[in-house]
């Protein structure tokens, strides 16, 4: 029963880094309909960004929580108004390919500038050791990672339920076409949504610091399985994408655990049966099957 609980345990905190950029992708999907492929690269620039800071400046890991996503923000903004909203009125494979080959130029900007082995991060002193609760010893970092994690996605979700704002912005992403019948602007909320959305894959990334080897190519990997997050929890749902990044996690961690050959394998097994099953995914709706 303990290692099932300590396994539990890791696989909501590794489902945690998907739960958050899938949040970011879900929101970016159902505004703009845009299937953003630098969604990895953005995840890895959120880890590098950390590690550089924290070299150059000394910022800590508290600090890179608050900054890095803000930067990140900033990085989205410019990514929207200089590039993806050219391709908006065009058929959406040409943003995906417009990211592609974003996150491709990304990856290889930063393996010229740090090369392509990992840069070191210092985990904080206070998140170290273990946490024992009666004869169960749990990562603090991991329960941090799980239960923060956790803070940020009921934060944003009473944003977007109990607020004029998220009421606005909820309708824009879940239905962008009635949205405007009724009146709302939703060409407004673009670039802020895109650049929220960007900021939840750095916030991701920055958690993911002092947990993952910080590399290029760390997002490369990490893209694929955020992909059929988001196509088991749905296309543009933004309850579907928390949902579905935990349950991956967990489904990763187990299948490390118990069968590590076929560990990411599994992943795509219980994306196909959720498509069987529910072509729109989970919590997604029909109209995006």
């Amino acid at each position: 029963m303990n290692e099932i609980l300590q396994y539990t345990v890791q696989g909501l905190a590794a489902g945690s880094f998907y739960a958050l950029a899938a949040l970011g992708l879900a929101v970016i999907f159902g505004v703009l309909g845009v299937v953003k492929f630098a969604h990895g690269a953005c995840y890895m620039l959120g880890a590098i960004a950390a590690a550089v800071l924290q070299d150059l400046m000394g910022l800590s890991f508290w600090w890179a929580l608050l900054v890095v996503p803000l930067l990140l923000f900033a990085f989205g903004v410019l990514m929207e108004r200089l590039l993806v909203r050219w391709l908006l009125q065009l058929d959406p494979l040409y943003n995906f390919l417009l990211t592609f080959g974003l996150s491709l130029v990304l990856v290889d900007l930063v393996k010229r500038q740090y090369g392509v082995s990992g840069l070191p991060y210092t985990r904080p002193e206070l998140l170290t050791g273990q946490l024992v609760l009666g004869g169960l010893r749990l990562p603090t970092y991991q329960v941090f990672v799980f239960l923060f994690s956790v803070l940020v996605c009921v934060v944003v979700w009473l944003v977007m339920t109990r607020t004029r704002l998220g009421m606005v912005v909820r309708a824009a992403t879940e239905r962008p076409d009635l949205a405007r019948a009724l009146g709302v602007n939703v060409g407004r909320w673009v670039t802020p949504v895109f650049g929220f959305g960007i900021a939840l894959a750095g916030l991701a990334g920055v958690l993911a610091a002092p947990f993952r080897a910080i590399t290029a190519d760390m997002g490369s990997n990490f893209i694929i399985i955020l992909f059929a997050v988001v196509v088991i929890g749905g296309l543009g749902s933004i309850v579907g994408a928390v949902v579905a990044g935990f349950l991956v996690g967990l489904v990763e961690t187990f299948g490390q655990a118990y069968a590590e050959a076929y560990a990411q394998i599994v992943i795509f097994v219980l994306m196909a049966a959720v498509v069987l099953v529910r072509p729109a995914g989970l919590f997604g709706r029909e109209e995006m099957a």
